[in-house]
């Protein structure tokens, strides 16, 4: 093959849904070098890990000879479209990136909700004004909040992140959420966002059918958005469907041929939501992207 890629392997620890020290040994069994964990709530929640918890799980993971490419902190609900709810969610997202600091890594991935098309409108302006205030904070800290791609079309996410300051709120690149919900192309996607990718999935999947995005994501007035019930929908396969890697609709050989012509250096992160075997697929993903090593 052309393409030979030099990025590093992570998996989502929380794929494996084992907790959070069993899936760290088996991301390290099934081959990755890094990985991203979600650190909303529960043991991983900021609140609950002191200076010492944060510095012993730091070396635990580096002991394995790991690495964190991210970490989640997607706060479901309405994203940032709520302006009453933001200063809260502002704030958990600030702590979130404090935590991410400690642990080693200098990225957070989240939704903020569908960039609305009126950019005159409350929702616009109130996702503006979170965005703005979380990316000054991620610059402070030479680090990023990054987008998840899906919701909208990688050229009106470019153009709400043109918007900002700074670049401190960057991009998350998941190529099979644009091809399962909006139907946008993933390479196309990449060189539009090229400025703007810090961190990438490795996911695939079928979009059987035109899906509203709200129903997927939600939006202010309409649905709430929860990661259980995109991973809900993504199994069901009524509107589309996230398959194992080669199996969908995301051309691989394109998507890290782009990355590579954009110099993007950072993880290929296997994210799978679904399925009953998640061990089983995301060791074989990882000799999916090692065959454009």
């Amino acid at each position: 093959m052309a393409i030979q890629l030099a990025n590093k392997i992570g998996v989502i620890v929380d794929s494996f849904n084992v907790g959070v020290r069993a899936g760290l040994l088996k991301a390290k069994e099934v081959g990755a070098e890094g990985v991203q964990i979600y650190a909303v709530s529960g043991e991983m929640d900021p609140a609950n890990l002191n200076a010492a918890a944060r510095r012993e799980l730091r070396s635990y993971i580096e002991g394995l000879g790991l690495e964190i490419s991210a970490l989640c902190g997607d706060l479901g609900g309405h994203g940032f479209q709520d302006a009453a709810a933001n200063a809260e969610k502002v704030e958990k997202s600030k702590r979130i990136l404090d935590l991410a600091v400690d642990l080693g890594t200098n990225i957070v991935t989240t939704h903020i909700g569908i960039v609305p098309d009126d950019r005159g409108g409350a929702i616009y302006t109130a996702m503006q004004e979170a965005c703005e205030e979380l990316g000054q904070y991620a610059k402070s800290l030479n680090s990023y909040f990054a987008i998840e791609t899906g919701p909208e079309t990688s050229a009106h996410l470019k153009s709400f992140l043109d918007t900002l300051s700074t670049n401190g709120v960057s991009v998350n690149f998941d190529p099979a959420n644009m091809v399962m919900v909006t139907g946008d192309d993933p390479e196309q996607g990449v060189i539009t966002l090229k400025d703007y990718i810090v961190h990438t999935h490795v996911k695939d999947g079928k979009r059987l059918r035109v899906v509203d995005p709200r129903q997927v994501y939600g939006f202010l007035g309409y649905q709430k958005m929860t990661h259980e019930h995109i991973a809900e929908m993504a199994s069901a396969g009524a509107d589309f469907e996230e398959v194992p890697l080669g199996e969908g609709g995301v051309d691989f050989e394109a998507y890290f041929a782009a990355l590579q012509s954009i110099g993007y250096k950072g993880y290929l992160t296997i994210e799978r939501e679904v399925g009953a075997q998640p061990e089983v697929d995301i060791r074989k993903a990882v000799e999916f992207i090692k065959r454009y090593r």
